[in-house]
């Protein structure tokens, strides 16, 4: 059977609808899907902020290779770190699919993560919970399987901003 695909417009709609919908208090069990790479992740609604598509990047000379540039977005720059590069993996490929993942909003920063693609809201009862990856950063420790047997991590972005090697981009 085939999933009908929404459009960016009603996929930012709905997206909208849940985080209004937890601003209100409400119990909002959703997450965000994010594929970086050839990783899978999963966000907080509340951290995943705002998805957009990739506009004109400014290259920034003198910082780390996945440090990507700059982007202005509605009159904010926002900092743009590909994600999957960021991780020691190899870099994004841009594709109409590639997306803007600004989840520096909530924790007063401008930053967003370059990623492959957005595989949409997820049910966090979806998912069983594996043990933690010791070997990872602390904010990609935790580890899902979802009932089709993909394996997830989950972006814990608080740990991510607190991760000294995330917020130095000099080369």
């Amino acid at each position: 059977m085939a999933r009908k695909k929404l459009n960016l417009r009603e996929f930012q709609e709905r997206l909208s609808a849940h985080l209004a919908s937890a601003a209100e208090g409400e119990r909002v069990a959703a997450l965000l899907g994010v594929q970086a790479g050839n990783t899978r992740w999963l966000v907080d609604l509340s951290d995943s902020g705002e998805v957009v598509p990739l506009p004109s990047l400014s290259t920034v000379p003198l910082t780390q290779p996945w440090f990507v540039g700059i982007v202005n977005i509605r009159g904010n720059l926002y900092a743009v770190t590909d994600f999957s590069a960021f991780q020691g993996k190899e870099s994004t490929v841009l594709t109409p699919a590639s997306r803007l993942l600004l989840v520096g909003i909530r924790h007063a920063s401008n930053a967003s993560l370059l990623v492959s693609r957005i595989l949409g809201l997820k049910k966090v009862d979806a998912f069983t919970q594996l043990p933690d990856d010791e070997q990872a950063p602390v904010w990609g420790r935790q580890n899902f399987v979802d009932s089709e047997g993909l394996q997830w991590k989950k972006l814990d972005v608080a740990q991510l901003f607190a991760d000294p090697a995330f917020m130095e981009i000099s080369a």
